[in-house]
């Protein structure tokens, strides 16, 4: 009979791993070589091993469930529904509506498309309990899952301003708990993650932000029931991004409970647009695929990508079909969907996520110590402190010590830009009335573009 491979090994011991790996360093120090610290004030070490006694994080993610989504901005019906249709053929599994105002004809929008246990997002740039409701008697003819993502407080954070609302409510809590209480079963609230990542803020401030967001929803809309959408955004720290999106699915099933047994949590990620660049654009797609790659490994429900052009390009036919093939790519050539919780047993990924839950949720609870979310939110706090965090990261880039290739490091001098920008690239400024100073989404390389394109 034969004797099994590995019982010819003798078991090494993490302290055996370390001492190999000090004298291998010929003098230099372990701890100042080889460990480094992140934004988020975690150590990372060269290796983890069995005798840590790392804690299994209880945590169920099915990548093998996780849809592809295509995003659609509404603004020509007829243009939208041939676009939606030609999505599904060529390998989209879900869809993300964009509208603009209630005027939209939604009848017309949906009347061809083969919505049959499909599921549809939207992103609504106003509130309106009519509007809503047609689109719920939409799915249930249509026998589609809808998810609403309405975000009050979203909104506010990114505009300074709560939606308007008609006399009939006091305010947008008050719409959202009318709406709660008339289609009971509906997934109405979404909490819009993707800001704070994309202003700026560290992986602790993310999921420590986006749970007491949820939690204001909770405390101030008591009949509040379903599923929740947590649209977040993932950058290119692979591991680390992977553990965020499974502290944030940990801490909400930790804390959505204890209001209602029923409430859950659905994951629709995007690639960040902070780390994406105007000069050598290609680029954009390696961070992409990455970046779709943690999102499917950390738990993503359904994954929107970004297409390599979409901050200088209109919506287009080639940056939507390579944007959905990297997903495709993913799923049917590299076999990303056939393993569900694909991350458990990675030392390395249980213990990032355990320490990204505890930080996060430390962060949380002197959140609510101090008032909650909006009352921060209102203060100026949040933004305060995702200034701080983005501030330290702009610095890092300046100093080229977070390199984007082809911006900041190995940049193409002959590359050229201005002649084909059909969108403006950078932070738009848009004067206005705000109740409170909105948090503003920025990509890192901006400067240093806006300076090449003055040149050009």
């Amino acid at each position: 009979m034969a004797t099994p491979l590995f019982d010819n090994f003798s078991p090494v011991s993490s302290k055996q791993w370390k001492q190999k790996i000090q004298f291998e360093l010929d003098g230099a120090d372990y701890n100042e070589t080889l460990i480094w610290n992140s934004p988020e004030d975690i150590q990372v070490k060269p290796f983890y091993h069995s005798d840590e006694n790392i804690k299994p994080v209880e945590v169920t993610t099915k990548a093998t469930d996780f849809k592809i989504c295509q995003n659609i901005f509404v603004h020509d019906v007829s243009k939208s529904v041939e676009r939606a249709l030609d999505s599904l053929k060529r390998g989209a599994e879900s869809l993300y509506f964009t509208i603009e105002n209630d005027t939209v004809a939604v009848d017309k929008l949906f009347e061809k498309l083969p919505l049959e246990n499909r599921n549809v997002y939207f992103n609504l740039n106003f509130i309106s309990i009519d509007f809503v409701k047609k689109l719920n008697a939409i799915s249930i003819q249509k026998k589609a899952n809808f998810y609403y993502n309405i975000d009050p407080l979203g909104q506010l954070a990114k505009e300074g301003n709560w939606f308007s609302f008609t006399t009939k409510e006091k305010n947008n809590f008050e719409t959202l708990e009318i709406l709660s209480k008339e289609i009971p079963n509906a997934s109405l609230i979404s909490i819009n993650a993707s800001l704070y990542q994309n202003a700026g803020a560290n992986m602790v401030q993310q999921i420590a932000y986006t749970v007491a967001h949820a939690n204001e929803y909770f405390n101030r809309i008591p009949s509040i029931n379903g599923t929740i959408v947590l649209q977040v955004s993932v950058g290119t720290n692979y591991f680390f991004e992977i553990a965020k999106l499974r502290a944030l699915r940990l801490l909400f099933n930790l804390i959505a409970p204890e209001y209602n047994p029923n409430l859950k949590c659905h994951l629709l990620v995007t690639p960040t647009k902070r780390n994406k660049t105007l000069y050598d654009y290609n680029v954009n797609m390696l961070r992409t695929t990455t970046e779709c790659m943690s999102a499917i490994i950390g738990g993503a429900d359904a994954i929107a990508n970004l297409p390599y052009d979409a901050l200088y390009h209109k919506d287009n036919e080639f940056g939507d079909r390579i944007a959905r093939n990297q997903l495709l790519i993913l799923k049917n050539e590299s076999y990303f969907d056939k393993v569900n919780n694909p991350a458990d047993g990675s030392y390395y990924i249980e213990s990032l996520t355990n320490q990204l839950a505890e930080k996060s949720l430390t962060l949380f609870k002197d959140i609510e110590a101090n008032g909650g979310f909006l009352k921060l939110l209102n203060e100026g706090i949040i933004k305060r402190k995702i200034q701080e965090s983005a501030d330290k990261e702009q610095e890092l880039f300046d100093t080229k010590k977070e390199v984007l290739l082809g911006t900041n490091k190995y940049p193409n001098k002959d590359d050229k830009m201005k002649h084909d920008l059909e969108l403006f690239p950078f932070v738009k400024i848009k004067p206005r009335k705000t109740l409170i100073t909105p948090i503003i989404e920025k990509r890192l390389a901006e400067k240093l573009e806006q300076e090449r394109l003055e040149l050009e």
